[in-house]
């Protein structure tokens, strides 16, 4: 029989780790667990030497082991050209398969090891950096107390890429703004709040308008902080303007959540963000209505079981939304208590 290299250093016989790839399961006469996973090492590398030190087998074997899958598939997965490697269209296809069927499959093997206690367990958790910036902080904090031994890993992106993510089974959960959700039949998501937008300046210049509230129109001329292209927030500023017959100017862009508001801070500019993140250290105006606003939604695979790590967590976010003694203005939970 075959023995399957693992994934983590070689230990003392009789205490060798247990890994997804030294499983050994298989299908009869078809794909391999531990073929998908060299499959998807290779992908992310582009390189089969640097996967297979990555995973721990020698190189040829490795190969052999594409070929293999290769064969079962049908299909040539990889464009193996004077050197250089790149994704077939089969291997374009099978890549989020293959990433799905591994991370589903360590994520059953989590939810045993979690059934004796609650003790235990890890979360993999994504949301915008705006969500990181201003909402999550308070709400992990509680999580943290409540369940020290949990591990917690969080993923900052915006919100296509966690769908992708979380469609693929490299997240358990993620927390997306409405305004950026695509069809996708695998996941469902909750209505968590809704989160008003605001303009920030900085405290020591004067306001964009003299007026207690500022129309659309008014971003017309100003100069705006301007998150990078794809970003959740940009979209909405640029799609406000326009839908009022103008093009924003931007002042500078291409900046990060934390960027943007050290350069309105700065007095480069000024920018529309999510109230949740403004606290004190801006001067703000707010939009008259009806405003601007985008729902957070808490979005997550409707075709695996969650463990109870995951469900425990996903309770926190929740039962701090319905019973927050206070919330940002602006700012509605959408969660019942």
């Amino acid at each position: 029989m075959d023995t399957q290299p693992t994934l983590g250093p070689v230990l003392p016989e009789g205490k060798q780790k247990i890994s997804l790839v030294s499983r050994g399961c298989a299908y009869d006469g078809g794909v391999q667990f531990h073929q998908l996973a060299y499959f998807v090492a290779v992908a992310d590398t582009r390189h089969f030497t640097r996967a297979a030190e990555q995973m721990r087998v020698a190189q040829p074997s490795l190969s052999q082991q594409i070929r293999a899958l290769e064969r079962d598939v049908g299909a040539e997965l990889f464009h193996r050209i004077r050197g250089n490697l790149s994704l077939t269209e089969a291997g374009e296809t099978l890549l989020p398969f293959a990433r799905r069927i591994l991370a589903d499959t360590e994520s059953a093997y989590q939810a045993v090891r979690e059934l004796d206690e609650l003790g235990r367990g890890r979360v993999r958790l994504g949301a915008t950096p705006s969500l990181c910036t201003g909402l999550l902080p308070p709400v992990l904090a509680e999580f943290r107390t409540a369940y020290p031994g949990i591990e917690l890993t969080l993923h900052e992106s915006g919100s296509r890429d966690l769908q992708t993510d979380l469609s693929e089974g490299a997240l358990d959960l993620a927390m997306v703004v409405d305004s950026r959700l695509r069809d996708e039949h695998r996941l469902s998501t909750r209505p968590l709040l809704v989160e008003e937008l605001v303009v920030i300046s900085a405290k020591d210049r004067p306001a964009p308008v003299r007026r207690a509230r500022m129309r659309i129109s008014d971003l017309e001329g100003k100069p705006l902080v301007m998150f990078r292209r794809g970003y959740d927030l940009r979209d909405a500023t640029v799609n406000a303007c326009r839908a009022e017959g103008f093009e924003p100017s931007f002042a500078i862009e291409g900046g990060e959540m934390d960027a943007v508001l050290e350069f309105v801070r700065a007095g480069i500019g000024i920018a529309v963000v999510p109230s949740t993140v403004v606290r004190d250290r801006f001067r703000v105006t707010r939009f008259a209505e009806p405003g601007l606003s985008r729902v957070v939604r808490l979005a997550y695979r409707q075709d695996v079981e969650p463990s109870r790590a995951v469900r425990a967590l996903r309770d926190a976010v929740t039962h701090y939304l319905a019973h927050a003694a206070t919330l940002p203005r602006g700012t509605q939970s959408l969660v019942k208590s």
